[in-house]
Parts: C-alpha cells; structure tokens; sequence
C-alpha cells in the first residue's frame, strides 16, 4: 500500500485510496470533479456559463522580500485558473499568519496581493485572517480563485486529443532558476557574475502563466485551437505533460532538444544538479492544440514576448508516452520526485 509522502503533494495512489473514494458523486452540474492531475474543477452554473475553480496554499516566502512574495503567491493561486482558458474573476482567501509577523510585513504582503488582483481584475469575495500558534512560512493560509466564462470556451488537462501538436511555454526550469536566483542571490553572483545574476534574477517574474493562457486562447478552443493547458508545477515539464497524457487517456511523443533551456537555467542546473525537465517550472505553460493552429499559437505568444517552441505530438494511447533524447526514444515514467526540493535545501545548509 501507498504511504504518505515526507514531505509534498501525495501520490496518485494515496489520492485513489483516502481522498477519492469518500467524495460525493453523481450532481451533473459538476462537469469536471476532482482528479489526479486535474487543477481545476468546472461548474455548470446554467444559461450558458460555467465556473472554473482552484484551490492552493498561501505559499509566502519573506526571504524572497515581501513584495516579490507576495506577487508570487498570487500568481500561484491564479495560474491554475486560467488553464481553463476562463479569465480569473473572484477569490476567496484565508491567512492564517505566523506570531512572528509584523503589521509593517502584513501591510507590505497584502498590499502587494491585493494591488495584483486588481491589475488581474479579481474581486476578493470572502476571506478570514488571524495570527495563530503553530502557523509558519511558507504555507501561511489557502485560496480559492474561481473563472466565470462561457460553458463553449473552457479546457481542462482531459481534452487533449490524438492529432494535436505539444507547445511548452518559457522552457524547462523556470522555478527553479526563478527561486534559486531570489534565495541564493549572493551566492549566484559570486558563481557566475553579477550580469548573470541580475539576468538569473529577472527570470522570478516569468513565474506565471497567466498572461500565457490567455494569450494563447485568443486562437480559439476545442475544434478552433487549444485542446487542454496545464502548468508544470511539481515535477516539472515531464511531469506535466505526463499528466496531461493520463488525465486525457493518450500518448505522446516528446522531442527533449525542442523544449527551450534559457542560458542561465542551463548554467543553474547544472551547477547545482538538477535535472531541468523534471524540476519545478511555474511560469511555464503546457499546451496542446489542433494541429492546424499550432503556428499560430506560437505567433500570438511571441507577440505579447512569450517564447514558446512545438516539442511533440499527441498519440494514440497504444503507442506510450516517449521521450526522444540524443536521437534516441525512451519511455516516460511520472519523476515523482522533484529534484529541486533537495537541492535548494542542500545549498541552504551550506
């Protein structure tokens, strides 16, 4: 049997055995429930509009600086979201804040959270704060982000379909460089430079795919273009699109040299380890569309400044999940552990 993991999110098969089982079921206006690899739920709300949800931490790291978190923290929250291809428009969320937090933090932290909602256009519904014993960073509360939009406009990770081409947003790693660079600024710099730093540094604000998303339905959805979007979160790029790849029920092809690998995500990885299509990537966008429209996906991106590259193709499940690598083909299994973790813990207790 599965056991609960030290330390992350839990296995699919935890999921299977505890959480799933016990859920309600059966009530049609729950269009897409909760599912392994599946962010976001979708709602039938009648007369034609659904409602897409998430639900995240508060992840707040005040290492990074208080304003650089907190804009972190939302775009965490929103990014699941908007891979339903809905624009974000209400969040309900809860702090539930360390004894150690100042008034001046607090006043910094939400000023910052609320500020890019308002640029997001989000309204704040509902929400609780409090300082509480035994509450800690980073995980200091929760948040659901909700979309209303059109029941013909939204994807989920299970629509992929055989036929459509694979596109990657920004490339692998860009969380992982993004907080390595914030948390280790010294460091990076003593390693590789101070340009390289600055330009490592700047790599923190790609981490989002809200403006990826929306950008990229702008194409059309379903039939018209996008098929499904997923962001790769934990475990990466490969992890990712293997979810996509289970969720939906089909098989890929994946060409490795064709997912960009910015220069100082190369150069970080590399230093410190880790290998950069399974580690931690918010920020970057996993898309599959119709084939016919998969150039201009890339076009409408590249227009807002969004590099993105087609790296593979959907196939028919009999045919796997692979990944072709130095001109040869291998199986993809699901990484299940990030490699990020240990490595950003190592260098923080060097």
């Amino acid at each position: 049997m599965a056991e609960l993991p030290a330390n992350g999110k839990v296995s699919p098969e935890i999921f299977d055995e505890l959480i799933y089982p016990s859920l309600k079921k059966g009530n049609k206006k729950v269009l897409v429930g909760p599912q392994h690899g599946v962010d976001t739920g979708i709602v039938d709300l009648g007369h034609g509009k659904v409602m897409a949800t998430t639900t995240d931490p508060v992840f707040i790291v005040p290492a990074y600086g208080w304003e650089k978190a907190a804009w972190f923290a939302i775009h965490i929250l929103v990014s699941d979201v908007v891979t339903s291809g809905l624009k974000p428009t209400y969040m309900c969320i809860d702090l539930n804040l360390p004894l150690s937090m100042k008034k001046e933090e607090l006043d910094m932290m939400w000023g910052t959270m609320a500020k890019e909602c308002n640029k997001l256009g989000i309204d704040i519904t509902s929400g609780h704060t409090g300082k509480y014993d035994g509450c800690g960073y980073p995980m200091v509360g929760g948040a659901t982000v909700m979309a209303i939009g059109d029941k013909n406009k939204y994807v989920t990770p299970k629509d992929a379909r055989v036929g459509d081409r694979i596109i990657v947003t920004k490339g692998a790693a860009i969380e992982a460089t993004g907080l390595f660079a914030a948390a280790y600024e010294k460091k990076i710099e003593q390693i590789f430079g101070k340009d390289f730093s600055q330009r490592a540094g700047g790599i923190f604000y790609k981490m989002s795919v809200v403006e990826d998303a929306l950008t990229a339905v702008t194409v059309g959805v379903r039939d018209r273009g996008v098929t499904s979007m997923h962001d790769a979160t934990e475990c990466g790029v490969y992890g990712g699109l293997f979810e996509v790849a289970q969720a939906s029920g089909v098989g890929m092809r994946i060409e490795q040299e064709k997912i960009i690998l910015l220069p100082e995500v190369r150069a970080i990885c590399e230093k410190f380890s880790i290998d950069p299509y399974t580690s931690i990537s918010e920020g970057t966008l996993l898309i599959t569309c119709r084939p016919n429209r998969a150039e201009k996906v890339i076009a409408v991106l590249k227009a807002k400044g969004i590099d993105a590259s087609i790296v593979g193709d959907v196939l028919d499940k009999k045919y796997g999940i692979t990944v072709v690598e130095g001109g040869k083909e291998r199986e993809l299994v699901h990484p299940r552990i990030d490699p990020f973790w240990e490595a950003f813990a190592r260098e923080g207790r060097a």
